[in-house]
Parts: structure tokens; sequence; C-alpha cells
């Protein structure tokens, strides 16, 4: 019997019976994964960065430490942002372990190592994922976090609680784009992007994704998960604004002519910033793992000359190191 989608509602454009989908036409055709694989091969891409990985990851990484109490922002690695404000401590999309892959012996391998392991962090209120996929949402340290933080809740896009239900994991809200819901004073919102979700072959957009929104005593978080770019996007803006800080992809862009409806470059991420109208972002999806044609290094680069084509300085999209920290 063929699988049907029980949370379709046709006055929804992203809902469709078989799953979810993204607003924007559909740019990748058939066969485009298999000449993506080819022609990378063939090129032998990713290459190392020009200082080499032990190099880069000395110049680019910290171990997080925690003290104080003020209200905070901590890059962890890749999409993992822990931001503490209003008494309310929000970590998203958790993944501290060695390898973005089902497999402990194969999948992309993390360059440059964790800055905290979940026994280090600080108390959690909120867990909030954007979509399943490997890089932004590990099992095993899903599994620690319920363990250690037992009353944490996990925020989750719509489909994807019976995935933490078969862990045992009951402290589960899922919400669909533009739902909301209140969390120790604060307002979580999941909002649109332009994505797609899949852990297996034969689950390919059956769980939604997007990003989300806190908004805690006047202050707004947008955590932009994994997103290509999209002029709806500045809806977000709109409706949710002023962003006071954002956290927004700028890796895993290339070749463009793959990447480009399911990853931001990083002028794309600059753009999306203006566009948004968020008044700081933190670079982050770059520096941790190989998931593109892109080398770790070249993010940071591109990013650099893509502030000042748009005459923005760095203040206004911080690139922090691994495991780095600004106060909020």
């Amino acid at each position: 019997m063929a699988w049907t989608n029980p949370y379709y509602d046709p006055s929804k454009p992203h809902h469709t019976p078989e799953g979810f989908r993204n607003p924007e036409p559909e740019t990748r055709g058939q066969g485009d994964l298999q000449r993506w694989r080819r022609e990378r091969k063939e090129q032998r891409l990713p290459r190392a960065p020009e200082e080499g990985y032990e190099a880069f990851s000395r110049r680019w990484w910290q171990r997080a430490t925690f003290d104080g109490a003020g209200d905070a922002a901590w890059w962890l690695g890749h999409a993992t942002m822990l931001v503490r404000h209003g008494g309310v401590t929000v970590l998203t999309d958790p993944v501290l372990g060695r390898r973005a892959s089902p497999l402990s012996f194969a999948g992309p391998l993390r360059r440059t190592a964790a800055p905290v392991d979940v026994a280090g962090l600080p108390p959690i209120d909120v867990v909030a994922i954007s979509h399943n996929h490997y890089d932004h949402l590990d099992a095993a340290t899903v599994r620690a976090l319920a363990r250690r933080f037992p009353r944490a809740l996990f925020l989750v896009p719509l489909g994807l609680k019976r995935w933490f239900a078969r862990r045992g994991i009951e402290n589960v809200r899922e919400l669909d784009w533009w739902d909301s819901t209140d969390v120790g004073g604060a307002t979580f919102t999941f909002v649109p992007a332009r994505h797609w979700s899949a852990r297996t072959l034969w689950n390919r957009n059956r769980s939604l994704w997007g990003g989300w929104v806190m908004a805690c005593d006047g202050f707004r978080f947008w955590f932009a998960g994994d997103t290509g770019y999209s002029e709806r996007l500045a809806e977000i803006g709109e409706r949710m604004g002023p962003i006071d800080l954002a956290a927004v992809p700028i890796g895993a862009y290339a070749p463009r002519w793959f990447m480009r409806a399911q990853h931001v470059d990083p002028a794309e991420a600059v753009q999306l910033h203006r566009e948004v109208g968020v008044r700081r972002s933190i670079a982050i999806h770059w520096g941790a793992f190989e998931l593109a044609d892109d080398a770790l290094d070249e993010p940071p680069r591109l990013l650099g000359g893509a502030l000042d084509a748009a005459g923005m300085s760095r203040d206004e999209f911080l690139l922090l190191n691994i495991g780095g920290r600004i106060a909020l």
C-alpha cells in the first residue's frame, strides 16, 4: 500500500498527499545526483584547505566554555547553535558526533572536532530541529541530550515526532510552517526554508523542513537551518521581524548547478540577511563536514568578498570560531 501523508492539508501549497514540497519550482533533474558524484570524483573534490586540515582546525576552533550567566550565543560547529536569552536556553540541530551518517565507519567525517560534548553543555530548555538530514539530526547526540536533560522540549517539523517516539522521547512538539508554541516565556515559530528531507531511500519529504524564530523579551533569533535562496524568505522578516540575531548557512554550495536549490552560497546568505532584515548574523554550516565541492576554507573567504560588495561590515555578519561565543 502506498504511503499517504497523514498531515495533508490541501489548503497549504507545501503539502502534498505524498509528503511535503517547496513552493519554488524543482530545478534538479533525473541523473543530476549521479552526474555530480561522477564529476567530483573525476576532479578529486573537495580539496583540502590551503593551509591543510590541521592548521585549519587550529585557526578556526576553540573549546566552548559556558561560564557566566549573561545572555549569549555560541556556535558549536556546523548548524549547532546554543542561544541563551531571558532565562531560556535553546540548542539547534545538535550534531556532536564524529560522522554525519547512519554508519560509524562511513559517511562525512568531522574535520574539526566538536568543541564540547553533551556532558559539557549547560542546562538546555529547548532543542530545535530544522529537518532530518544526518548532518542536522544525530541519533546518538539526541539520545544523550534526552538522558541528561529529561525536561528539555524537542521542537520538530511536522512529521518528525514519530522518529523521536521510536527512541522513547516523548517531550516533543511538531509544528507546520508559521505555527508557534510557547516555552518558558519564549515563543518559537517554525518558518519556511527551501530544502528537503530524507533519512533513507524510502522516506524522502515525508517530514517537513524549515527554520525557527525564537522571540523572548523583545529579542528575536532566527535559525535558518538549511536553505536555498528564495525571495519568499523575506516574509520571515515581514511577519516576525525585526530579527536581532540570525544563524545563516554559508557552506556546502558547490557546484551551483546542483546545490543552488538547497544551499545558499555566501553571497546569497548576505542577500538573505538584508532581505529578511537581520541586524546581526552568524555564519554557520561550514568548517566541520565536507558535504559538497567547496573546500572548508572557501566559504569564509567568499563571505568577506560578499560583505565588501554589499558595503557591510564584518560585525554585521560574523565569522566565529567553532566553539566561539558572542554576548547578547
